[in-house]
Formats: C-alpha cells, sequence, structure tokens
C-alpha cells in the first residue's frame, strides 16, 4: 500500500505546524494551568476558522468530508506542540461519531445533524465519554457529551450531569468524572448500531493518541538532540558521547517503525477494513512503546535537569504518561492483536502472503489509497 501523504495534506499539516508553533508555546502552556477553564478561546476560535472542526464530517452534513488519513498528520503536529485544548479527541471520535449518526437511519439522525450544523459554526463543543475511559478531558469546557450505557448512545447536555474533578499527572489535563442516569429521551443509538458506533469510537482515539504520541516523542527527542549538542562537558558537547548517540538513535528508530504502522491504522479505519481493530493496536503500541522510550532517554540525557519543574521538558513527557492509558492500555491493545493472530480466517504467514487473492486484495487497496 502507498501511505505517501499528497501535496494538499502536506501543505495543510504545515500551515497548521505554523500556526501551533507560534500559538502554543511552554509559556502559553504554563499560563494556561493558571487559567480558570485551561484554555485559549481565541486559539480555538482560529482552529475553528481552518475548518479542522469538521474535517471529518460529510459535506452533506456541512463538513470537510475528508478521512483519518487527512487528519493523522495534524493530530501528530498537535501533540508536537503538546496541545492542551482537547482538540483530536473532539475532531475524531466526538464530531465524526455524531457525523456517523446523522448520515444514518436512526430516528435521531435529524437531531444529530443540526446539532452538527453549530458544531461547525463554533457555537458549542461535543466530547465523548467512552467506557474505556473512566474520565473526560475538559468536560467542563463542553455543552454537549455522548456517553455510554452498555450499548447505548446517548447525547446529553452537560448542564444535566454532575462533573467531579479528578488530579491528573499532566497539569495541563483538566479531568472529570460524570454522575447521570440514562434516559430513553437522551438515546440517540443502542443495540447492534450503539456498539459499531462505540467500536469506531475506540479506533478512533487510539489512533489519535498514537498520532499524538509520536508527535510528543518527536518533540522530545529533537529537544534532546538539541540539549546534547549544546550542552559541554570536559570540554566537549555531551552528544558526542557514543552512549548518548546510542540512546537517541534507539528512540529515532523507534519512531520510524511506528509511523508507517500509524498511517496503516488510519487507511484500515478510515476505509473500515476488517482489521482496523487489529492495525489500530498495533499502532497504539508501537507508538506507546516509543513515546516511553523516548521519555525516558530524554530525560536521561538531560541530567538531573530533566527532572525539574523549571525545564520544559516535563510539559512533553508528562503528556506522553498521561495520554498513554487512555483508549486503551497496552495490555487491551496486545490482547485485540492476540486475538486477530489466533483467528483460523485471519490469512498470514509465508503461505498466504503472496497469493493470488491476497495480491489482488493489496492491489486494489493501492490504488485506493
Amino acid at each position: 500500500m502507498n501511505f505517501m501523504s499528497s501535496e494538499d495534506q502536506i501543505a495543510y499539516r504545515d500551515s497548521v505546524a505554523t500556526m501551533l508553533a507560534a500559538e502554543v508555546t511552554a509559556e502559553s502552556i504554563r499560563a494556561r494551568w493558571d487559567s480558570p477553564k485551561g484554555i485559549d478561546e481565541k486559539l480555538i476560535e482560529q482552529l475553528n476558522e481552518l475548518g479542522l472542526n469538521t474535517m471529518l464530517v460529510p459535506e452533506s452534513c456541512g463538513g470537510l468530508g475528508l478521512s483519518e488519513l487527512d487528519f493523522i498528520l495534524l493530530a501528530q503536529e498537535c501533540g508536537r506542540a503538546a496541545l492542551p485544548e482537547p482538540l483530536v479527541d473532539n475532531v475524531l471520535v466526538a464530531n465524526a461519531m455524531l457525523a456517523d449518526v446523522a448520515c444514518s437511519d436512526l430516528v435521531s439522525a435529524k437531531q444529530c445533524e443540526d446539532l452538527l450544523s453549530e458544531v461547525a459554526a463554533g457555537k458549542v463543543m461535543l466530547a465523548c465519554g467512552h467506557w474505556i475511559n473512566p474520565f473526560i478531558n475538559m468536560a467542563h469546557i463542553h455543552q454537549w457529551l455522548l456517553l455510554s450505557h452498555g450499548d447505548e448512545v446517548h447525547l446529553v447536555e452537560s448542564s444535566a450531569v454532575e462533573l467531579l474533578p479528578q488530579r491528573s499527572a499532566d497539569p495541563s489535563r483538566r479531568i472529570f468524572k460524570v454522575n447521570w442516569q440514562p434516559k430513553a429521551e437522551t438515546r440517540i443509538a443502542n443495540g447492534e448500531a450503539g456498539a459499531g458506533l462505540w467500536r469506531r469510537a475506540l479506533n478512533r482515539g487510539a489512533l489519535g493518541v498514537a498520532a499524538q504520541l509520536i508527535g510528543l516523542s518527536e518533540s522530545i527527542l529533537h529537544r534532546a538532540v538539541g540539549f546534547t549538542a549544546d550542552r559541554e562537558q570536559f570540554g566537549r558537547p555531551v552528544g558526542s558521547n557514543q552512549a548518548v548517540k546510542h540512546l537517541l538513535a534507539d528512540c529515532a528508530v523507534s519512531l520510524e517503525f511506528a509511523k508507517p504502522v500509524m498511517a496503516r491504522a488510519a487507511y484500515a479505519v478510515g476505509s473500515n477494513s476488517s482489521d482496523a481493530d487489529c492495525a489500530v493496536s498495533h499502532a497504539k503500541v508501537a507508538a506507546s512503546r516509543a513515546a516511553q522510550l523516548c521519555a525516558r532517554h530524554g530525560m536521561q540525557v538531560h541530567g538531573a535537569m530533566g527532572y525539574t519543574w523549571e525545564c520544559d521538558l516535563h510539559i512533553w513527557m508528562k503528556r506522553c504518561w498521561a495520554i498513554d492509558k487512555t483508549w486503551g492500555d497496552a495490555g487491551f491493545h496486545k490482547n485485540r492483536i492476540h486475538e486477530r493472530l489466533l483467528d483460523p480466517s485471519t490469512l498470514m504467514g509465508a503461505g498466504h502472503t503472496f497469493t493470488s487473492a491476497t495480491s489482488k486484495t493489496y492491489n486494489s487497496q493501492e490504488g485506493a489509497a
């Protein structure tokens, strides 16, 4: 399959990256920690003006009609900047989930379509409370919440629930536990349809975390390389020591192995592939492993400075540690990969890789990509 990004995708990514680099700095992130809401409302307006809010919403519902492959590059840039605003979860999970309902034949489709128009206009914000995540990040700034009750999907106004603030290792994340009671009038999907919505939401959420972890890891690695090049001991840069080079090289290699896995997962989710679950879990595990390695080695090469509050490095490290367990931890995703590998119907291994049927499948997918 060809996962090369198009010129339009790269140009869009670069414009967003430039804006984030200018607006989201270590100083502005620290300033958010002391603000009442913990966000920059003007920045959210800028992101909406760039069209990010409705990227995964079909054109029939007032969106841009783009795919997960288009947004995944932007999610990576959000991680690179350690963006405190919950843009990735909003766009990739909540808004996309509402769009799935709006484009379905469910009774609640018209209600969701009307709400999507308000979301697209920047009038309201929507968050998703999936059963796999006990807490919702920035729940206090959202007007509507998508909440789970078994296979049921409920669309609830945030004013109708009780938000209990919790403490996070990352001061940029303001997480809340939601106390609420399901009601028939708030249910927008149930049964098989509801289960499918939650399954897609899980895959999209885990994919978004994987992309952010890769962006965070690249930023940590970049900072570590810069520090070891500037810091001198015994008359020469710390980075000239072979042991330091090996640590940072291991980080770079782990990132390069995780990137194509993430791209494949984005394609699988966007095309509703039957192996989307396994592909997403593979991406989440690979990105988490790279992030943990980069955080550990990045802190180590900074020496004692890496542990301090004054060193900006901890902003990116704590974000890695905080989101690593969201949308399923390593054990959960390894189990999904394990189930796929042991499924007798799964075509893999030397006996199936180059069969005519498999070749036709890959060729058709490559052409579609």
